[in-house]
């Protein structure tokens, strides 16, 4: 085991730009603007993504984390390898995790290299910081999405306005 690189600092930065994500669709939704469905959960669901945050600060302290065996190569060098699982499971199943397909593809990866106590106790914590970094980038969407939206509507109120100060000009000869 090594120190490895951090998922607390990879957590801080996916908490803190989840956080920008929910503030720019509070306002939006305050100011009485139309939002997305997926903005009004996203807004809806946020305490569950605070508390998922705290939940996983809370129960993967720094002394265990070290612990944990990390990979040497690819692209996930240096970060537990439970974390490399996390991310595969969720890649392998669209996120829709449930009971039997984790145990399957747990007792899988076991088969090719065994997974120690810890490991095992790491999963539920790595798969949660999986699916918030999964969620980060949707999250980053919805957020352009709607900067789209209210730059279209923009545009169409100026087109609409400009239009009708031409009809207007045309009626009355100016």
């Amino acid at each position: 085991p090594s120190k490895g690189k951090s998922l607390r600092l990879l957590l801080k930065h996916t908490a803190k730009a989840l956080l920008n994500s929910y503030l720019t669709l509070i306002d939006v939704i305050r100011s009485k603007e139309s939002f997305s469905p997926a903005a009004e959960w996203f807004v809806d669901n946020f305490h569950i993504i605070e508390d998922q945050l705290r939940e996983i600060k809370r129960d993967l302290p720094n002394n265990f984390y070290y612990e944990l065996p990390k990979l040497r190569d690819g692209g996930l060098a240096d970060y537990p390898r439970v974390y490399a699982i996390a991310l595969a499971i969720i890649a392998h199943t669209d996120s829709r995790l449930d009971e039997e397909t984790l145990r399957r593809f747990l007792l899988a990866y076991q088969k090719a290299s065994p997974l120690s106590i810890g490991e095992l106790w790491a999963i539920p914590i790595t798969l949660r910081v999986a699916l918030l970094e999964r969620l980060h980038p949707l999250a980053d969407r919805i957020v352009a999405a709607r900067k789209s939206r209210s730059a279209a509507d923009s545009f169409a109120d100026t087109f609409i306005e400009k239009a009708s100060e031409l009809e207007l000009r045309r009626c009355h000869g100016w």
